[in-house]
């Protein structure tokens, strides 16, 4: 596969903006009552053993599956505002080559603009490869079921729009899931194999749980979405395809209430659950987000708004001799059985990388508005930190990051992890970002929960 599956090309250069400025396209057929509407549909995502799965430095492999892997849509209506749509892929990311086609796809046969439609990936480690990362490529086949199931489940969405009423609760789990770029005594990040010499976490980790709840007239759950912000990896069985934790935590939940749960991925890049194992994870997750549940509370829903904007960064550009000792010397002493493969992994990627530093790459950061609650997509795995910082100064009541939304440029660290350095900082396909791009981006989504937090 080419790079261009990884990287981005600077198009759609305008502002796309629904719900905030004056422009308005065609939205879904209005209620007679003039109420909020919700409609929720998941459609299955066939994968089998041949497929490669991403996640790993190398292509993994797996027998057999655990719960579905899905394409789960909630659309929402509201007359005189523009429809919404949400869609969470139980897959480890994708690039705008991938879903851009989709969204204007929807964009045509749904009446749903692209600013309206968020596509996120939870980043489930279990799963067919979906682009270029490492030293594997996109499963083709899966790639098409990726995108039909897409926009298949919006297409269904949208038929079961029926009137509820929506309530919220910011809830938090604060046991799943740690700063995983521990300081080692020799002055490294921890990344991979033996961490026995950790001396301490280097960043923040996000224990909130928010659960957006949209109930019928009469009570039944139609639809939920919650998130979290640890890294998605483990199965509950081992060595099948799964979407993780979290996933598998979703359909449990459907099973106990009903309707129609869906999963975001939050600011995760620095944060992974290296203190419980799966099973523990899972029964952690379902039980913390059916005590939010439990606790929401009706919220009014005077506006459904969307602005989709482009971002544009830049390649870094970068030492190869130090990237070079940067990656030998940590896996040799810490993981020296798969120093050299490894190694040769990130010499390929910095080969081609190396005649791209500093070109301008635009991709995508979108805000989405359902009443009080933003949600905020961008397009990378965000450091922990930066995600926190997006929350903390946001206009909005309740503001939720959904990271892996759009597309996907990489790991984006603060500039302090940029200092200390690290699998997420080390140069290759997955960390290619110019520093301070993660603290632009921060300040970009800042200025657009402003809009949207000023909108009528």
């Amino acid at each position: 596969m080419k790079l261009r599956r990884m990287m981005l090309m600077a198009v759609h250069t305008m502002w796309v903006i629904w719900g905030v400025g004056t422009t308005r396209a065609q939205a879904a057929e209005p209620p007679a009552a003039g109420d909020l509407q919700v409609g929720a549909a998941a459609v299955a995502l066939e994968a089998d053993d041949s497929m490669p799965i991403a996640g790993g430095i190398h292509a993994g492999h797996a027998q057999g599956q655990e719960g579905q892997l899905r394409a789960t849509a909630v659309v929402l209506h509201r007359p005189g505002d523009p429809p919404l749509a949400i869609v969470s892929c139980d897959v480890l990311m994708f690039s705008r080559d991938l879903v851009d086609p989709v969204v204007a796809q929807i964009q045509k046969t749904c009446g749903i603009a692209a600013a309206g439609v968020l596509i996120h990936a939870t980043h489930t480690h279990h799963a067919p490869s979906t682009m270029r990362v490492h030293a594997y490529g996109p499963c083709e086949p899966f790639c098409k079921r990726l995108q039909q199931g897409i926009a298949a489940a919006v297409a269904e969405a949208k038929k079961r729009l029926a009137p509820t009423q929506f309530a919220f609760k910011l809830g938090q789990e604060t046991t799943v899931g740690m700063n995983s770029r521990l300081l080692l005594g020799d002055g490294t990040i921890y990344w991979i194999s033996p961490r026995d010499d950790a001396v301490g976490p280097t960043g923040p980790f996000d224990p909130d749980l928010p659960v957006l709840v949209f109930r019928s007239p009469a009570g039944k759950l139609q639809a939920m979405l919650f998130g979290h912000s640890t890294h998605s990896i483990g199965t509950l069985k081992g060595g099948v395809r799964s979407p993780s934790v979290y996933g598998m935590a979703a359909q449990a939940l459907e099973n106990e209430l009903g309707g129609t749960v869906a999963f975001l991925e939050g600011a995760s890049g620095s944060t992974h659950a290296y203190n419980l194992s799966a099973p523990q994870a899972f029964e952690r997750i379902r039980q913390a987000v059916r005590t939010a549940y439990d606790q929401v509370e009706p919220q009014a829903l005077d506006r459904l708004a969307a602005i989709k904007k482009p971002f544009r960064f830049r390649i870094r550009h970068f030492d190869e001799a130090a990237e070079e000792k940067a990656v030998t010397t940590y896996c040799t002493k810490r993981a020296p059985g798969a120093a050299e493969s490894i190694a040769a992994v990130f010499r390929q990627m910095r080969k081609e990388l190396a005649p791209l530093q500093g070109q301008e790459r635009t991709t995508w950061l979108q805000v989405l508005r359902i009443g009080p609650v933003a949600i905020v997509g961008v397009p990378a795995e965000l450091f922990t930190s930066l995600g926190l910082e997006i929350k903390r100064r946001s206009p909005m009541k309740y503001t939720v990051v959904a990271e892996l939304s759009n597309d996907w440029i990489g790991y984006l660290p603060d500039l302090d992890g940029h200092k200390r350095g690290g699998y997420q900082v080390w140069t290759g396909l997955h960390s290619y970002a110019e520093p301070g791009t993660g603290e632009r981006l921060v300040e970009e989504a800042l200025g657009m929960l402003q809009q949207i937090a000023q909108s009528p």
